[in-house]
């Protein structure tokens, strides 16, 4: 079930990407905000479902020593 949910959140982050890029490819940038935002904001929040619920290291990395 994993396996399906990443590769799903995937193709879902990169439709949010061509979202994204649909003003550019239309050559109507000005008019076309809310293509960014919504386009942007999607493909984010696919990555974000995608990092916590099936690969599970997005958390704080514990250091085991010095820092530096």
């Amino acid at each position: 079930m994993k396996k399906f949910l990443r590769i799903v959140l995937t193709i879902l982050m990169y439709a949010g990407v061509l979202v994204f890029l649909i003003p550019y490819f239309r050559g109507t940038i000005t008019e076309s905000i809310i293509f960014l935002i919504l386009g942007a904001g999607f493909a984010v929040l696919c990555g974000l479902l995608r990092c916590y619920l099936t690969e599970g290291d997005c958390g704080r990395i514990t250091h085991t020593g010095r820092d530096w």
